[in-house]
């Protein structure tokens, strides 16, 4: 058990690590009057262990460096993706009404997929899911041996291993909410074993939002609190975040429960903490969740390019106990 003090300089660690390797890339979609940017933090690492005392568990371990969307995908984002289909309703995603950098919640799963999708092909690149139907909020398919060969990734059926942009995986979240540089994971998003400070807005270090009134709603995206030690924003609190992984963790049926995770303004710390994960069906468009995007550069799980590359790939259910305790590696 380290001291208070211990997990203090630990979490400066993380940030000074941060600040040396971390850098994130912008990446434009759309174009004209529909055209907005998404920013990605690296999350390096790879090969990091897993976390054995989390939820669900084993979580955490990733392989290779990805980025992750800085903040949650915005009202904005998906007013501008609906803009470039024009009339044509089947493709329009519906979601709740706060404010344009509001995060985009009443998403379901699956159109959180066609946006994905959309930020794929808009830039000539290869689709993360497998629809074979029209209507926006149809379940997918899994991608085949036989007939997808070339998507087909045995380790995960859901995601094209030729995409380049994707909704994260349950590994890819929970390393980016709970890991840190320094080779620790904590139990809140904060870089601590202990619940940040709620707060109504703001990007104060060590806070989140959270514990506020149901009427209040959402922060905008880029004040939903401080960072992560890797420098992700809103991870705990604000908003629940759609995680592409199956519930089961199998990801074997496109109709199966997905997992979702992180927390909503109006609730408590039990819900963002690393033992907290919860789960719906994809058609499913909660008012309370929505979502995030993460980028590989290449595919198979490629790595994101460090930071003296990353400004050339920016244009190319249930367990919730608490524990207040540090978690070793595994």
């Amino acid at each position: 058990m380290k001291t208070f003090f211990t997990g203090l300089v630990l979490a400066a660690c993380s940030i000074l690590t941060l600040n040396n390797f971390s850098k994130a890339a912008v990446v434009s979609f759309g174009s004209g009057s529909n055209q907005f940017n998404m920013e990605f933090v690296t999350i390096g690492n790879p090969g990091n262990p897993a976390d054995t005392t989390g939820a669900p568990n084993l979580a955490g371990k990733v392989d290779y460096v990805y980025g992750l969307g800085k903040y949650e995908v915005s009202e904005d984002m998906i007013d501008k993706y609906n803009s470039s289909f024009g009339s044509m309703n089947s493709l329009i995603i519906t979601k709740n009404a706060r404010g344009n950098n509001k995060p985009a919640t009443g998403v379901s799963w699956n159109e959180a997929a066609r946006f994905v999708n959309w930020l794929n092909t808009s830039k000539g690149k290869f689709a993360a899911y497998k629809f074979t139907t029209i209507g926006v909020n149809e379940n997918i398919d899994v991608w085949d041996a036989n007939l997808d060969p070339f998507d087909y990734d045995v380790s995960n059926p859901y995601r094209s291993k030729r995409t380049t942009f994707a909704m994260p995986s349950y590994n890819e979240w929970y390393k980016a909410a709970y890991y840190s540089p320094s080779g620790i994971y904590f139990d809140f998003p904060n870089g601590f074993d202990t619940a940040p400070t709620a707060v109504a807005s703001g990007t104060s270090v060590n806070t989140a939002v959270y514990n506020q009134s149901f009427q209040q709603g959402p922060s905008d995206i880029n004040l939903a609190g401080g960072l992560s030690p890797y420098g992700v924003m809103g991870l705990g609190g604000n908003a629940f975040e759609w995680e592409e992984s199956s519930f089961d963790l199998n990801n074997s049926s496109g109709t199966s429960s997905r997992g979702f995770r992180g927390a909503a303004w109006y609730y408590d710390t039990t819900f963002f903490a690393s033992s907290s994960r919860l789960y719906d069906f994809p058609l499913i468009e909660g008012d309370v969740i929505g979502f995030r995007v993460t980028t590989l550069s290449q595919p198979s799980g490629g790595q994101v390019p460090e930071p003296t590359s990353m400004a050339i790939f920016g244009l190319g259910a249930l367990g919730m106990a608490y524990r207040a305790r540090r978690k070793a590696m595994a």
